[in-house]
């Protein structure tokens, strides 16, 4: 029961993770990066679609964002997505393309960034230690009805506590390695 328990949350730490790496990606570095836009909604035929679905996102320059959307005629609708998406971007339609030239970040803008990805990294450590949690209590109630016996549940609280651990370094190195790319000039 002990291995059962501890190999159902480590899928959910992984998934923690996962998350705040696709939640750091959308942070600006400095260089342009199709994720920054990506999953900007666009109004396309009445539905809300994912930007990458009705266009091709390229970074043909490292301050440049290219959107070429399939169907000329979703260039207004592209240029308003983005400009309600709160990027701080300010997109440039030509008639066949969007283009989002990106301003060099400024020392305050690239302090705000990293500010942000160390919230964004205090969030999944929260996650983590709540799914930690939930593996502890049914350890816990596993000794209590007697499925587990005492010894398990020590070795049990010992795995559990390396296995957070392992999950904080691995927090600490994706968030050393963002505020590396961030204050980058």
């Amino acid at each position: 029961m002990l291995d059962k328990i501890l190999h159902d949350a480590k899928p959910k730490m992984d998934q923690a993770i996962e998350h705040l790496r696709d939640d750091l990606r959308t942070i600006r570095t400095g260089r342009a990066t199709a994720s920054l836009v990506d999953d900007v909604t666009v109004a396309y035929y009445g539905n809300s679609t994912p930007l990458k679905q009705v266009a091709s996102i390229t970074t043909p320059d490292s301050n440049l964002i290219s959107i070429q959307p399939w169907d000329k005629n979703i260039l207004g609708d592209i240029e308003n997505a983005i400009r309600n998406a709160n990027l701080g971007f300010n997109p440039i339609n030509d008639g066949h393309q969007v283009r989002i030239v990106l301003p060099p970040l400024t020392e305050e803008r690239r302090k705000e960034f990293a500010k942000s990805v160390n919230q964004k990294a205090e969030v999944t450590r929260i996650l983590l230690r709540n799914i930690r949690k939930e593996a502890w209590d049914k350890v816990q109630a596993g000794q209590k009805v007697g499925e587990l016996t005492e010894d398990d549940r020590y070795r049990g609280e010992d795995r559990l506590n390396r296995l957070i651990d392992d999950f904080n370094k691995e927090v600490d190195e994706i968030v050393k390695q963002k505020d590396k790319e961030i204050m980058t000039i």
